[in-house]
């Protein structure tokens, strides 16, 4: 029973992945049918991201009031609504207003499941949830090539929100497993809110969000210029930068399984530090002057990447207590959030009126501003 709940709590991670490639994946057509210029992927993008870091700081609170299973399902019933919204839109302001049931449903889950596991399960289920969380990423572009080479974009969000729909029913027939856990509950509902301010008192915290923001801002880089930096730095064509560069996707959701299986033993600060040690030299190989060490680079930063994140959260109650944990990770996915939003854009402004050379230094900046935070962080947890 312990492993089956552990097992729908990984479906619903996928369920957290399956719409996040879908409008990247889709957008070049979306924006022919809605006559939009390229840049308003952006605008949707910020809408959805708004109401998840919205959601990720009220979490928390909605936790403690409505139980992890019920924000669960709640945020799946708000992101299979919003799917649906999507797939029978016609104008594109329709689209920026699915996005806001889209963006509370996502942070709302996001921050409760991440917390949830922390506290009942080891580091290796941390990245293995993680690492489902990329299955849905990798899973939902093909299904968007299939709606687009069938029929129409629109149909590609339908089969996704039915998805959404199936894991939902899941959830609610699987309702008498959140039982296993009693303390849970207990716990979620008499524990005091700790709030920003209070979370920001304390000795670390500080440190280990900007840490956070640090990561997701190489990270959501990383994902999201790989490509123009192949084709615009290295020569790479339009088909092979595409094919190229969501390689990195495959190497952090491959990274994340293989990190399941060694982080228990060395535990989540040595695996953070190794994990940036290894995309630091990801950033060293892209900065080469070759296409075929630029490709490899982005692969190694992919696996780099993949322990990061699912050990800054599971080492969340152990660094500042159980009863702080659910405030404090609804804070980080806020602050992952903000770098994941703003700091893409800011290197975009850098590449458009300098040069696109300069990933390898924005990136290495962010992954050493990482080791620092990091390092700040484990000192004040340890005073």
């Amino acid at each position: 029973m312990y492993l089956l709940l552990l097992a729908v709590i990984y479906l619903a991670f996928i369920s957290l992945g399956l719409p996040d490639s879908l409008l990247g994946s889709a957008w070049s057509t979306i924006r022919t049918d809605f006559d939009v210029p390229l840049s308003y992927m952006g605008l949707i993008s910020m809408i959805i991201s708004g109401g998840t870091i919205i959601s990720g700081l009220m979490s928390e609170r909605l936790t403690k009031k409505f139980g992890t299973k019920n924000v669960t399902i709640i945020s799946v019933f708000l992101t299979a609504i919003a799917l649906f919204g999507f797939s029978v839109t016609t104008e594109f302001y329709q689209m920026c207003l699915w996005g806001i049931p889209y963006g509370l449903g996502a942070g709302a889950i996001d921050a409760a499941l991440n917390n949830y596991v922390a506290l009942h399960y080891s580091s290796r289920h941390m990245s293995w949830l993680h690492c489902f969380w990329g299955v849905g990423t990798i899973v939902s572009p093909y299904i968007m090539s299939y709606a687009l080479t069938h029929s129409a974009w629109t149909d590609g969000y339908r089969i996704v929100s039915y998805l959404q729909f199936g894991i939902l029913a899941v959830l609610l027939l699987t309702l008498p497993l959140w039982k296993i856990n009693k303390s849970a509950a207990v716990g979620e509902s008499n524990t005091k809110i700790l709030g920003i301010k209070g979370a920001l008192k304390i000795k670390g915290v500080p440190f280990l969000l900007i840490g956070l923001l640090s990561y997701c801002a190489a990270e959501s880089t990383t994902m999201l210029w790989a490509s123009s930096y192949l084709e615009g730095t290295r020569g790479a064509t339009k088909d092979e930068a595409a094919a190229f560069g969501s390689l990195f996707f495959i190497g952090i959701t491959v990274g994340r399984f293989l990190a399941g299986f060694i982080s228990d033993k060395l535990g989540d600060n040595t695996i953070i530090r190794l994990g940036t040690a290894i995309a630091l030299f990801g950033v060293l190989c892209i900065a080469f002057p070759f296409k075929t060490a630029s490709i490899i680079g982005f692969i190694i930063i992919g696996l780099g990447c993949a322990p990061v994140c699912p050990c800054i959260i599971h080492s969340t109650p152990k660094n500042f207590g159980a009863e702080n944990s659910q405030g404090i990770i609804g804070i980080q996915m806020a602050s992952a959030y903000v770098g994941s939003t703003f700091m893409p854009p800011i290197f975009g402004l850098i590449a458009n009126h300098i040069s696109l050379k300069l990933m390898p230094v924005y990136l290495a900046f962010f992954f050493i501003l990482l080791l620092i935070m990091i390092s700040k962080t484990e000192k004040a947890c340890r005073r």
